[in-house]
């Protein structure tokens, strides 16, 4: 690791020492359905929206059989509301029907699930299973590119490659979580709190 990488994890453990995921579950198939629900919103928002959902709907023997439009008065101002309650109905009825109903490990498997892509499929693996992984969602890679950790032009594949190469294994969850974090409360996207960052100096966007 450089002293690049070993600049960036110092101020981040500074500043976020014990951050992790926000979205709200009890079981873990809930926590698959909330992270594929978190596509294009917030956490806050999905929180809002699954607590009542898992209230009426508390196994998935229920989810599978749920009408998908008695679902969207549940889920309907997340956005792209009625490809998700398909895709609840569908995660619920692959995990019966293919995985006796337990949440699998695997990230082909996951990702065998509707709406189940790349990122959806690690962070569910991180978080359940802890398994290293380093997800790349719209403020990981801001961050990594604005530190000079991957070129402006990398998509999020080149950018999670990148930063498993740069940072320790043993590391990857902890950042994962520290990059959301940052560029959620100090590296915005608009209007980013750059006067007080010790990384300034290596910020290729400098305000």
């Amino acid at each position: 690791m450089g002293n690049k990488e070993a600049l960036i994890e110092n101020y981040l453990d500074k500043i976020l020492p014990n951050v992790g995921c926000e979205l709200i579950y009890r079981k873990d198939y809930e926590f698959l359905i909330a992270v594929m629900l978190s596509a294009q919103t917030t956490d806050k928002a999905v929180n809002k929206a699954t607590e009542p959902l898992f209230a009426r709907y508390q196994s998935l023997d229920e989810l599978a059989k749920a009408n998908k439009e008695d679902l969207y008065p549940y889920i309907g101002k997340l956005g792209m509301y009625q490809v998700k309650a398909n895709n609840i109905i569908g995660i619920a009825n692959g995990l019966l029907e293919r995985f006796d109903g337990i949440v699998p490990s695997n990230k082909e498997d996951l990702m065998s699930l509707p709406g189940v892509g790349n990122k959806t499929a690690e962070v569910v693996r991180i978080e359940i299973f802890k398994d290293p992984e380093f997800p790349v969602d719209t403020h990981v890679a801001r961050i990594s590119k604005r530190l000079g950790l991957a070129k402006a032009s990398d998509d999020v594949v080149d950018v999670e490659s990148k930063l498993k190469k740069r940072f320790s294994k043993d590391h990857w969850i902890k950042l994962h979580h520290q990059f959301i974090h940052f560029g959620r409360i100090q590296c915005k996207a608009k209007n980013p709190q750059c006067e007080n960052c010790e990384l300034i100096d290596i910020c290729k966007e400098k305000r």
